[in-house]
């Protein structure tokens, strides 16, 4: 899909202060509305979405069932979806967030999602054993966007620093399985990654583009040899431009045509 439509991902977030700019009402009717006409709007254009799940969640049950039909609009159109959750835990409670989310028939069910390994990377084997068996997706939170990252990512065990091993253990996953399910989520918003992806075998989604700093015009500098990985991803630069479609498309284009492969 990529091959066809351009490395581009969209973020799908519908936070109150792009409701109220598009005259929305601030709940889930209001959330749904705009998630769907970005996806109505862009559908036949771009190759991934990323609904963010929190700005649905935020309505309860009546948010979750619109972040159902926003899955299923993406699915339509032929585009991807990776949702945004970030889940991360250990155990039968791992193990029910990857069947809510990568297994095949439930109503949540993304062609990807985000998870956290900062519980160890071993704790993510119930998310990584359902990509492989339906063939979906899981992208692991490695060098992250925000700065407050770095305390955590770069600080140093006795072998590398966290990040590498994140890297590390998600390359040997790949080459195991040559499915190359397993992708890293690293920020475009650093002057220097601080790690090592020479050796990643994966997708590797890239966030903070636009309003956070990150400039599509860097990310050949800051990936190096590994830039042909990579999915950046844009959200309010887009979205903010709505809810007028063909200036969504617009800006879409003007993204596509400075992508980096």
């Amino acid at each position: 899909m990529v091959a066809e439509r351009g490395a581009l991902c969209v973020g799908v977030d519908p936070h109150v202060s792009l409701l109220k700019a598009w005259d929305l009402e601030v709940s889930a009717a209001g959330a749904e509305r705009c998630a769907r006409t970005v996806v109505e709007a862009l559908g036949d254009l771009v190759a991934v979405f990323k609904p963010q799940s929190a700005f649905f969640e935020a309505y309860g049950s009546a948010g979750i069932a619109a972040l159902e039909r926003v899955l299923a609009d993406i699915r339509a159109t032929g585009a991807l979806s990776i949702l945004d959750v970030k889940r991360g835990d250990i155990g039968s409670t791992m193990e029910a967030y990857a069947d809510a989310y990568l297994t095949e028939g439930s109503p949540l069910a993304a062609d990807a999602i985000t998870v956290s390994p900062y519980l160890g990377f071993g704790s993510l084997a119930p998310a990584i054993e359902r990509a492989h068996r339906y063939e979906r997706g899981v992208y692991v939170l490695a060098r992250t966007s925000n700065p407050e990252g770095a305390q955590v990512q770069l600080a140093l065990t006795q072998d590398a620093s966290v990040v590498q091993s994140i890297i590390d253990a998600a390359t040997e996953v790949n080459h195991a399985s040559r499915q190359k399910a397993i992708g890293l989520v690293v920020g475009g918003t650093h002057d220097s990654l601080g790690c090592d992806l020479e050796e990643f075998n994966g997708s590797i989604l890239v966030p903070g583009i636009g309003v956070q700093g990150g400039r599509l015009e860097d990310l050949p500098d800051l990936f190096g040899e590994a830039v042909d990985q990579v999915l950046p991803s844009v959200s309010r630069g887009v979205i903010s431009a709505g809810p007028d479609a063909s200036a969504m498309r617009a800006k879409v284009s003007a993204l596509l045509s400075q992508a980096v492969r």
